[in-house]
């Protein structure tokens, strides 16, 4: 849904509408919300930032975030997961995780939701892409697929139930498997 207004919104004044549900997000000057997440994006969500991080955070190497607010190069997004290297997240003056985080993930993912616009989401892990993340993942439930978008690369579709899925440097410790991924879905 693309919200339109008598006068187009700037970043900043966009920044100031307050939070809804399911998200807003402010792209080339336009104000798109998300679709609801259901069941398997729930799910597949909730699966991976959990065991994500099981694997990075007792060490403080990243830490991966669900439906974070990401502002930076003009756009104000909300991934899916979001996740940043440990020395990257923004603390507040308390030295705690701060509520406002005006900078790219260091590895983006998005779950496709039915009658989400690929091309919509595609964009974003693009953006992330071009302004310093590592890594970006479209995970398609619909079809069992996961696009990965490599920085500066050609992205690679992976659907063999075998296929390891490539992670970021920074996060070598954690292994997945298409198979494994989709296999979350059943109880």
């Amino acid at each position: 849904m693309v919200k339109s207004a008598t006068k187009p919104l700037t970043l900043e004044e966009f920044l100031k509408l307050p939070e809804t549900k399911p998200s807003l997000e402010y792209i080339n000057g336009q104000i798109i919300q998300k679709p609801m997440p259901q069941g398997k994006h729930s799910k597949l969500q909730g699966e991976l930032v959990s065991n994500i991080n099981s694997v990075v955070k007792p060490q403080k190497i990243a830490l991966a975030f669900p439906e974070l607010r990401c502002t930076f190069g003009g756009r104000s997004i909300v991934p899916d997961v979001a996740v940043f290297a440990w020395e990257r997240i923004p603390l507040d003056e308390r030295g705690e995780v701060a509520n406002v985080f005006h900078t790219y993930p260091d590895w983006t993912i998005e779950i496709l939701s039915p009658d989400q616009s690929q091309t919509k989401v595609t964009g974003n892990i693009l953006h992330c892409l071009k302004h310093g993340s590592r890594l970006g993942w479209l995970i398609d439930p619909g079809d069992r697929s996961v696009l990965v978008y490599p920085p500066k690369q050609q992205p690679e579709l992976l659907q063999e139930e075998q296929e390891l899925l490539p992670v970021p440097d920074l996060v070598s410790g954690f292994q997945l498997t298409v198979g494994q991924l989709f296999g979350w879905l059943k109880l």
